[in-house]
């Protein structure tokens, strides 16, 4: 019988049993092997936080607005970071052949039938590690606040928030030529982001804030900074930092109000500029040339490379029936657990 991961009620996560979906013309099925879990995003559901479960979502005019929430407990299929092996096609599929192991978004959940075209380049090559499908999407979140950023060459950025997303933004921001500060409160963290490239690292906390502390190390202020951990705090030590007339790409899934961030102190007077980092677009000046699809490209061809260790990422495989547990973990902040990936009855052992 197909699982499901299932998000019961506020705290509560377990996996399920589902029906198996029929394949249907155009289609192919894939068995989950590995399925990442963005914590950021997901601990929203496992608290109850998020705004889809709170507020009503008006796709016409795009706002929340008071009413019947969009979703309701029990919630299932969450996950954007899965890895599997394709066991079924239809007749009419062309380019994908049964035994190919493809990456893309279909949820934590055993198998699933899913369009042919939302997995054509999305073959994982022979000799990969299959677990790096599962960094496709925050890869491509983390290089969209790149961009979002306009990080260039000589360029000074600070990156706010060191989990698995600021770390790879750090890497992009690095090999782009930017001299990254990384910034964080885990001292595990700050060690994992001078290994990925940053130029310096700045514990949350130090005197006078991080803000002020990346304006003396680089000498008047970043020229950019990138906000990845969903703190306004952060996002308010973001704008401290930057330059007058800086730029801060706000990334982070940010959760209720936002007390710690004040508007009339330095984004005012420094005349700082604010942009936000979603990954259903691309920042504005670019959507001409770059799309969802050329930014998994662009990260996979990384990781595929070697060019950037994403599988170094990962402290925590475990078995689909724990899930549970590893997000009891996460929400008490386990400073231990940085990438936690489920492992589906079907994954081959890993050699790594």
């Amino acid at each position: 019988m197909p699982q499901i991961v299932q998000f019961t009620s506020p705290h509560h996560v377990e996996l399920v049993e589902t029906a198996s979906a029929p394949l249907t013309p155009g289609s192919v099925r894939v068995e989950t092997w590995y399925s990442g879990i963005s914590a950021g995003t997901e601990l929203t559901a496992y608290r109850g936080t998020n705004p889809y479960l709170t507020s009503a979502w008006d796709a016409e005019n795009r706002l929340f607005v008071p009413g019947e929430p969009s979703f309701g407990y029990p919630v299932q299929g969450w996950g954007y970071s899965e890895v599997g092996q394709i066991v079924e096609i239809a007749d009419d599929v062309e380019g994908l052949a049964v035994g190919d192991v493809v990456h893309g978004i279909w949820g934590h959940r055993s198998d699933a039938v899913l369009p042919a075209a939302a997995l054509q380049g999305r073959v994982m090559p022979n000799d990969a590690d299959p677990i790096l499908g599962t960094f496709a999407r925050v890869g491509a979140i983390a290089l969209n606040g790149v961009l979002a950023a306009d990080v260039r060459l000589g360029e000074q950025v600070a990156v706010f928030g060191q989990g698995v997303i600021g770390l790879l933004a750090t890497k992009f921001a690095t090999l782009s030529g930017g001299r990254v500060l990384a910034v964080d409160a885990m001292g595990k963290r700050l060690e994992r982001a001078a290994r990925f490239g940053a130029s310096e690292v700045v514990p949350v906390g130090v005197d006078g804030g991080a803000g002020r502390r990346i304006r003396e190390l680089t000498g008047g202020g970043a020229d950019s900074a990138i906000e990845l951990s969903g703190s306004d705090r952060a996002l308010h030590e973001a704008v401290r930092s930057v330059t007058v007339e800086g730029l801060v790409a706000a990334s982070g899934f940010y959760q209720g109000g936002a007390s710690g961030l004040n508007l009339g102190e330095e984004f005012h007077h420094n005349r700082v500029r604010i942009v936000a980092s979603q990954i259903s677009g691309v920042p504005v000046g670019l959507g001409g040339r770059w799309d969802q699809p050329r930014l998994v490209r662009t990260v996979m061809g990384l990781f595929l490379s070697g060019a950037v260790d994403a599988a170094d990422l990962v402290t925590d495989v475990v078995d689909a029936t724990d899930v549970a547990g590893i997000f009891e973990r996460l929400d008490s902040g386990d400073a231990d657990v940085l990438q936690a990936t489920l492992r589906f009855d079907a994954a081959p052992e890993r050699t790594r």
